[in-house]
């Protein structure tokens, strides 16, 4: 059978390397950040998920930005941020009086510290001082 005849059997694609990025139309909205928020199918006005949403900002900031960090370091941010909402909640729980599971709190806040600690708690400034061929390229103009 010849190669351009209509009924010449298709040719097996190769396989996908996993490491190149997709384009944009095969990836998830998330990832695009074209669905509009990070906690899709959740009620975004919920005190809960602002406060979510306010710690993953915040905790992003402190990292330089996100557009500054690698998707690994923004879901350590995610992990942080669900762990932090999790332990205040249990914290406004005791304040108000009503028992917790110690044990629990214990364990949300240990995994929270080792969170903490593969972010790093310091603050990396932003760099909004423009190269120098950046800063030419401005005046030129």
């Amino acid at each position: 059978m010849a190669p351009d005849s209509p009924t010449a059997p298709a040719r097996p694609r190769p396989p996908r390397d996993p490491l190149v990025p997709r384009v944009p139309t095969a990836r998830a909205r998330m990832t695009n950040g074209t669905g509009g928020t990070i906690l899709p199918g959740i009620d975004q006005r919920s005190a809960t998920a602002r406060r979510y949403r306010d710690l993953v900002a915040a905790a992003a900031a402190d990292q330089g930005g996100a557009d500054r960090c690698s998707e690994a370091r923004l879901q350590l941010i995610r992990r942080f941020a669900a762990l932090a909402v999790q332990a205040e909640a249990m914290e406004a729980r005791l304040a108000n009086g009503d028992p917790i599971n110690i044990a629990d709190y214990a364990t949300l806040t240990s995994t929270l510290v080792r969170v903490v600690s593969r972010l790093g708690i310091n603050r990396l400034p932003k760099n909004i001082v423009p190269s120098l061929a950046e800063y030419l390229d401005e005046v030129a103009k």
